[in-house]
Protein backbone atom coordinates (compact mmCIF):
# COMPACT_ATOMS: atom_id res chain seq x y z
CA UNK A 1 0.00 0.00 0.00
CA UNK A 2 2.98 2.41 1.34
CA UNK A 3 4.49 1.46 -2.17
CA UNK A 4 1.58 2.37 -4.36
CA UNK A 5 1.02 5.63 -2.26
CA UNK A 6 4.95 6.63 -3.32
CA UNK A 7 4.44 5.86 -6.85
CA UNK A 8 0.85 8.41 -7.20
CA UNK A 9 2.93 11.13 -5.39
CA UNK A 10 5.74 10.51 -7.38
CA UNK A 11 3.89 10.61 -10.80
CA UNK A 12 2.12 13.52 -9.85
CA UNK A 13 5.07 15.36 -8.93
CA UNK A 14 6.37 14.72 -12.12
CA UNK A 15 3.17 15.47 -14.30
CA UNK A 16 3.05 18.65 -12.29
CA UNK A 17 7.04 19.40 -13.40
CA UNK A 18 5.79 18.71 -16.75
CA UNK A 19 2.97 21.12 -16.96
CA UNK A 20 5.53 23.72 -15.52
CA UNK A 21 8.17 23.20 -18.26
CA UNK A 22 5.31 23.84 -20.92
CA UNK A 23 4.39 26.40 -19.45
CA UNK A 24 7.84 27.99 -18.95
CA UNK A 25 8.74 26.48 -22.98
CA UNK A 26 5.08 28.73 -24.23
CA UNK A 27 6.45 31.93 -22.17
CA UNK A 28 9.70 32.04 -23.26
CA UNK A 29 8.06 31.39 -26.58
CA UNK A 30 5.43 34.60 -26.29
CA UNK A 31 8.32 36.90 -24.88
CA UNK A 32 10.38 35.58 -28.21
CA UNK A 33 7.61 36.46 -31.00
CA UNK A 34 6.68 39.48 -29.39
CA UNK A 35 10.79 40.93 -28.86
CA UNK A 36 10.63 40.14 -32.61
CA UNK A 37 7.65 41.31 -33.65
CA UNK A 38 9.20 45.39 -31.67
CA UNK A 39 12.03 44.59 -33.88
CA UNK A 40 10.29 44.04 -36.98
CA UNK A 41 8.13 47.06 -36.69
CA UNK A 42 11.78 49.43 -35.16
CA UNK A 43 13.57 48.16 -38.32
CA UNK A 44 10.92 48.96 -40.97
CA UNK A 45 11.17 52.39 -40.27
CA UNK A 46 12.81 53.94 -43.29
CA UNK A 47 15.52 56.48 -42.58
CA UNK A 48 14.90 60.11 -42.59
CA UNK A 49 16.35 62.03 -45.12
CA UNK A 50 20.21 64.40 -44.63
CA UNK A 51 21.19 67.60 -45.64
CA UNK A 52 24.12 66.64 -48.43
CA UNK A 53 25.43 70.31 -47.67
CA UNK A 54 26.35 69.83 -44.16
CA UNK A 55 27.28 65.82 -44.38
CA UNK A 56 29.92 67.31 -47.23
CA UNK A 57 30.75 69.92 -44.84
CA UNK A 58 31.83 67.71 -42.00
CA UNK A 59 33.33 65.05 -44.39
CA UNK A 60 35.65 68.13 -45.28
CA UNK A 61 36.15 68.95 -41.94
CA UNK A 62 37.21 65.70 -41.13
CA UNK A 63 39.60 65.58 -44.05
CA UNK A 64 40.64 68.73 -43.92
CA UNK A 65 40.23 68.97 -47.53
CA UNK A 66 38.22 71.95 -49.35
CA UNK A 67 34.91 71.04 -51.12
CA UNK A 68 35.98 70.62 -55.26
CA UNK A 69 33.49 70.02 -57.69
CA UNK A 70 32.32 66.42 -57.03
CA UNK A 71 33.34 66.28 -53.37
CA UNK A 72 29.28 66.56 -52.21
CA UNK A 73 28.46 63.89 -54.88
CA UNK A 74 30.56 61.38 -53.65
CA UNK A 75 30.38 62.10 -50.24
CA UNK A 76 26.67 61.78 -50.06
CA UNK A 77 26.97 58.68 -53.04
CA UNK A 78 29.14 57.21 -50.00
CA UNK A 79 26.90 58.16 -46.76
CA UNK A 80 23.48 56.80 -48.60
CA UNK A 81 25.59 53.48 -48.80
CA UNK A 82 26.88 53.54 -45.36
CA UNK A 83 23.27 54.78 -44.50
CA UNK A 84 21.64 51.39 -45.90
CA UNK A 85 24.31 49.24 -44.03
CA UNK A 86 24.27 50.98 -40.44
CA UNK A 87 20.24 52.22 -40.07
CA UNK A 88 18.42 50.10 -37.27
CA UNK A 89 18.42 46.57 -38.10
CA UNK A 90 21.58 47.26 -40.67
CA UNK A 91 21.36 45.43 -44.01
CA UNK A 92 18.58 43.45 -43.79
CA UNK A 93 17.94 41.98 -47.66
CA UNK A 94 20.28 39.17 -46.54
CA UNK A 95 19.07 38.17 -43.54
CA UNK A 96 18.08 34.25 -42.86
CA UNK A 97 17.05 34.83 -39.10
CA UNK A 98 13.66 36.53 -37.75
CA UNK A 99 12.74 39.16 -37.84
CA UNK A 100 14.69 40.33 -41.33
CA UNK A 101 13.59 37.40 -42.95
CA UNK A 102 10.11 37.69 -42.13
CA UNK A 103 10.46 41.35 -43.68
CA UNK A 104 9.50 42.36 -47.65
CA UNK A 105 8.89 45.88 -47.53
CA UNK A 106 12.72 47.33 -46.15
CA UNK A 107 14.52 44.94 -48.60
CA UNK A 108 12.81 46.37 -51.48
CA UNK A 109 13.00 50.01 -49.82
CA UNK A 110 17.01 49.34 -49.96
CA UNK A 111 16.87 47.47 -53.58
CA UNK A 112 15.52 50.84 -54.76
CA UNK A 113 17.99 52.79 -53.11
CA UNK A 114 20.82 50.30 -54.46
CA UNK A 115 19.40 50.48 -57.94
CA UNK A 116 20.31 54.44 -57.54
CA UNK A 117 23.62 54.17 -55.66
CA UNK A 118 24.54 51.43 -59.05
CA UNK A 119 23.72 54.27 -61.67
CA UNK A 120 25.44 56.63 -60.23
CA UNK A 121 28.52 54.73 -59.60
CA UNK A 122 28.19 53.49 -62.47
CA UNK A 123 28.28 57.02 -64.04
CA UNK A 124 31.32 58.20 -62.15
CA UNK A 125 33.40 55.42 -63.84
CA UNK A 126 32.63 55.85 -67.07
CA UNK A 127 31.64 59.67 -67.50
CA UNK A 128 31.90 62.11 -65.15
CA UNK A 129 35.54 60.97 -63.81
CA UNK A 130 36.87 60.85 -67.66
CA UNK A 131 37.75 63.71 -69.82
CA UNK A 132 36.86 62.42 -73.07
CA UNK A 133 35.90 58.65 -73.67
CA UNK A 134 39.55 57.47 -74.95
CA UNK A 135 40.51 58.28 -71.36
CA UNK A 136 41.93 55.87 -68.74
CA UNK A 137 39.39 55.34 -66.06
CA UNK A 138 39.48 56.25 -62.41
CA UNK A 139 41.56 52.95 -60.73
CA UNK A 140 39.13 53.40 -57.63
CA UNK A 141 35.87 53.97 -59.65
CA UNK A 142 37.26 50.70 -61.38
CA UNK A 143 37.31 48.85 -57.99
CA UNK A 144 34.00 50.50 -56.35
CA UNK A 145 31.57 50.40 -59.38
CA UNK A 146 31.60 46.22 -59.47
CA UNK A 147 31.04 46.25 -55.84
CA UNK A 148 28.36 47.84 -55.76
CA UNK A 149 26.78 46.12 -58.39
CA UNK A 150 27.64 42.25 -55.94
CA UNK A 151 25.02 40.31 -55.25
CA UNK A 152 22.66 41.93 -52.71
CA UNK A 153 21.27 38.98 -51.12
CA UNK A 154 24.36 37.09 -50.11
CA UNK A 155 24.76 36.87 -46.64
CA UNK A 156 28.20 34.84 -46.40
CA UNK A 157 31.29 33.64 -48.16
CA UNK A 158 31.21 36.75 -49.18
CA UNK A 159 28.60 38.69 -47.68
CA UNK A 160 26.51 41.30 -49.25
CA UNK A 161 27.90 44.06 -46.42
CA UNK A 162 31.29 43.15 -46.78
CA UNK A 163 31.12 43.65 -50.52
CA UNK A 164 29.24 46.93 -50.53
CA UNK A 165 31.97 48.26 -47.72
CA UNK A 166 35.19 47.25 -50.12
CA UNK A 167 33.12 49.82 -52.58
CA UNK A 168 32.86 52.35 -50.17
CA UNK A 169 36.36 52.14 -49.35
CA UNK A 170 37.39 52.69 -53.13
CA UNK A 171 35.03 55.98 -52.87
CA UNK A 172 36.50 56.83 -50.02
CA UNK A 173 39.64 56.89 -51.61
CA UNK A 174 38.50 58.40 -54.73
CA UNK A 175 37.28 61.24 -52.81
CA UNK A 176 40.56 62.02 -50.86
CA UNK A 177 42.79 62.30 -54.39
CA UNK A 178 39.89 64.61 -55.94
CA UNK A 179 40.17 66.85 -52.90
CA UNK A 180 43.86 66.44 -52.57
CA UNK A 181 45.12 70.26 -52.58
CA UNK A 182 49.04 68.90 -53.43
CA UNK A 183 48.30 66.79 -56.44
CA UNK A 184 44.60 65.77 -57.40
CA UNK A 185 45.05 63.13 -58.91
CA UNK A 186 41.16 62.29 -59.60
CA UNK A 187 38.66 64.32 -62.01
CA UNK A 188 35.42 65.07 -61.86
CA UNK A 189 34.37 66.78 -64.84
CA UNK A 190 30.69 68.80 -64.14
CA UNK A 191 29.63 68.97 -67.95
CA UNK A 192 26.63 68.85 -69.32
CA UNK A 193 26.95 65.95 -71.22
CA UNK A 194 27.49 63.73 -68.36
CA UNK A 195 24.95 64.85 -66.61
CA UNK A 196 22.72 64.39 -69.52
CA UNK A 197 24.08 60.65 -70.22
CA UNK A 198 23.11 59.47 -66.37
CA UNK A 199 19.60 61.62 -66.65
CA UNK A 200 19.05 59.45 -69.62
CA UNK A 201 19.14 55.85 -67.87
CA UNK A 202 17.21 57.73 -64.82
CA UNK A 203 14.17 58.80 -67.04
CA UNK A 204 13.87 55.11 -68.04
CA UNK A 205 14.30 53.96 -64.68
CA UNK A 206 11.16 56.02 -63.09
CA UNK A 207 9.48 56.10 -66.56
CA UNK A 208 9.04 51.96 -65.96
CA UNK A 209 9.15 52.38 -62.11
CA UNK A 210 5.39 54.93 -62.54
CA UNK A 211 4.17 52.30 -64.83
CA UNK A 212 4.41 49.32 -62.23
CA UNK A 213 2.81 51.84 -59.63
CA UNK A 214 0.17 52.80 -61.95
CA UNK A 215 -0.71 49.15 -62.62
CA UNK A 216 -1.89 48.53 -59.11
CA UNK A 217 -5.48 49.40 -59.62
CA UNK A 218 -4.87 47.12 -63.38
CA UNK A 219 -5.49 49.24 -66.94
CA UNK A 220 -6.18 47.99 -70.34
CA UNK A 221 -2.93 47.32 -72.50
CA UNK A 222 -2.27 47.03 -75.81
CA UNK A 223 -0.91 43.51 -76.44
CA UNK A 224 2.62 43.34 -77.26
CA UNK A 225 3.38 41.90 -81.03
CA UNK A 226 0.03 43.66 -82.15
CA UNK A 227 1.21 46.19 -85.29
CA UNK A 228 -2.28 48.08 -85.38
CA UNK A 229 -5.97 47.03 -84.79
CA UNK A 230 -7.42 46.41 -87.76
CA UNK A 231 -10.77 48.82 -88.36
CA UNK A 232 -13.70 47.46 -85.76
CA UNK A 233 -11.42 45.35 -83.55
CA UNK A 234 -12.26 46.78 -79.64
CA UNK A 235 -11.18 44.62 -76.81
CA UNK A 236 -9.34 41.80 -78.77
CA UNK A 237 -6.40 44.13 -79.10
CA UNK A 238 -6.00 44.56 -75.17
CA UNK A 239 -4.77 42.72 -72.23
CA UNK A 240 -5.50 43.74 -68.89
CA UNK A 241 -2.59 44.44 -66.59
CA UNK A 242 -2.23 44.25 -62.90
CA UNK A 243 0.21 43.83 -60.11
CA UNK A 244 -0.51 41.15 -58.17
CA UNK A 245 -2.01 42.05 -54.48
CA UNK A 246 0.61 40.51 -52.52
CA UNK A 247 3.55 42.80 -54.63
CA UNK A 248 1.69 45.72 -54.38
CA UNK A 249 3.74 47.07 -51.41
CA UNK A 250 7.05 45.52 -52.51
CA UNK A 251 6.46 47.70 -56.14
CA UNK A 252 5.66 50.72 -53.51
CA UNK A 253 8.52 50.56 -51.18
CA UNK A 254 11.07 49.76 -54.17
CA UNK A 255 9.69 53.31 -55.34
CA UNK A 256 10.23 55.19 -51.80
CA UNK A 257 13.95 53.85 -51.81
CA UNK A 258 14.32 55.17 -55.29
CA UNK A 259 12.75 58.48 -54.63
CA UNK A 260 14.62 58.70 -51.32
CA UNK A 261 18.14 58.33 -52.66
CA UNK A 262 16.74 60.27 -55.76
CA UNK A 263 16.36 63.37 -53.47
CA UNK A 264 19.77 63.42 -52.39
CA UNK A 265 21.54 62.48 -55.53
CA UNK A 266 19.91 65.85 -57.05
CA UNK A 267 20.83 68.11 -53.77
CA UNK A 268 24.55 67.23 -54.66
CA UNK A 269 24.14 67.48 -58.06
CA UNK A 270 22.80 71.27 -57.82
CA UNK A 271 25.31 72.14 -55.44
CA UNK A 272 28.43 70.29 -58.07
CA UNK A 273 26.76 71.52 -61.47
CA UNK A 274 25.66 74.42 -60.35
CA UNK A 275 28.15 76.24 -62.79
CA UNK A 276 26.79 74.25 -66.21
CA UNK A 277 22.83 74.66 -64.49
CA UNK A 278 23.27 78.71 -64.15
CA UNK A 279 24.35 78.25 -67.66
CA UNK A 280 21.41 76.04 -69.21
CA UNK A 281 19.09 78.58 -67.61
CA UNK A 282 18.31 74.39 -65.95
CA UNK A 283 18.38 75.17 -61.85
CA UNK A 284 14.99 75.66 -61.92
CA UNK A 285 14.28 72.11 -63.95
CA UNK A 286 16.35 70.79 -61.29
CA UNK A 287 14.47 72.23 -58.21
CA UNK A 288 11.69 71.37 -59.17
CA UNK A 289 12.64 67.78 -59.45
CA UNK A 290 13.78 68.07 -55.68
CA UNK A 291 10.12 69.41 -54.87
CA UNK A 292 8.08 66.26 -56.16
CA UNK A 293 10.98 64.09 -54.85
CA UNK A 294 9.97 65.51 -51.38
CA UNK A 295 6.76 65.40 -51.59
CA UNK A 296 6.80 61.44 -52.30
CA UNK A 297 9.22 61.02 -48.65
CA UNK A 298 6.07 62.55 -46.79
CA UNK A 299 5.06 60.78 -43.79
CA UNK A 300 3.04 57.52 -44.32
CA UNK A 301 0.34 57.45 -41.40
CA UNK A 302 -1.13 54.05 -42.57
CA UNK A 303 -0.06 51.26 -41.30
CA UNK A 304 -0.36 49.10 -44.65
CA UNK A 305 -0.27 50.10 -48.31
CA UNK A 306 -3.73 50.92 -49.37
CA UNK A 307 -4.84 50.02 -52.70
CA UNK A 308 -8.33 51.88 -52.92
CA UNK A 309 -9.32 52.09 -56.79
CA UNK A 310 -8.64 55.12 -59.05
CA UNK A 311 -11.51 57.12 -57.80
CA UNK A 312 -12.57 54.49 -55.12
CA UNK A 313 -13.18 55.67 -50.91
CA UNK A 314 -10.01 54.42 -49.33
CA UNK A 315 -6.71 56.30 -50.83
CA UNK A 316 -4.13 54.75 -53.41
CA UNK A 317 -0.75 54.68 -52.10
CA UNK A 318 0.70 53.84 -55.33
CA UNK A 319 -1.29 56.15 -57.55
CA UNK A 320 0.06 59.07 -55.11
CA UNK A 321 3.43 58.01 -55.53
CA UNK A 322 3.26 57.00 -59.41
CA UNK A 323 2.21 60.87 -59.61
CA UNK A 324 5.34 62.56 -57.79
CA UNK A 325 7.53 60.28 -60.01
CA UNK A 326 5.62 61.39 -63.43
CA UNK A 327 6.14 64.91 -62.44
CA UNK A 328 9.48 64.33 -61.84
CA UNK A 329 10.65 62.26 -65.01
CA UNK A 330 8.75 65.09 -66.49
CA UNK A 331 10.74 67.96 -64.86
CA UNK A 332 13.21 65.65 -66.18
CA UNK A 333 12.88 65.39 -69.39
CA UNK A 334 12.72 69.48 -69.65
CA UNK A 335 15.97 69.13 -67.78
CA UNK A 336 17.67 66.83 -70.52
CA UNK A 337 16.25 69.24 -72.98
CA UNK A 338 18.07 72.46 -71.84
CA UNK A 339 21.23 70.41 -71.25
CA UNK A 340 21.04 69.64 -75.25
CA UNK A 341 20.83 73.09 -76.05
CA UNK A 342 23.72 75.00 -77.14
Amino acid sequence: MWNRTKLFFRGRGEDIRGGMVAKIVIALLVIYLVVVAILGIYWSSEPDTFSVKEQSREVARNLDREMVPGFTTTATLIHMVETLLNKPGGYITNDITPPGVWMDNMPRWEYGVLVQVRDMTRALRKDISRSQSQSAEDPDLTVAEPQMHFDNSSWALPSTETEYRRGVEALKRYLARLSDPQQPRAQFYARADNLNNWLADLETRLGSLSRRLSESVGKQSVAEGLAELPEGETAEGYKSVQTPWTQIDDVFYEARGTSWALLHIFRAIEVDFRDVLVDKNALVSVRQVIVELEGSQQSMWSPVVLNGSGFGVLANHSLTMASYLARANSAITDLRELLSQG
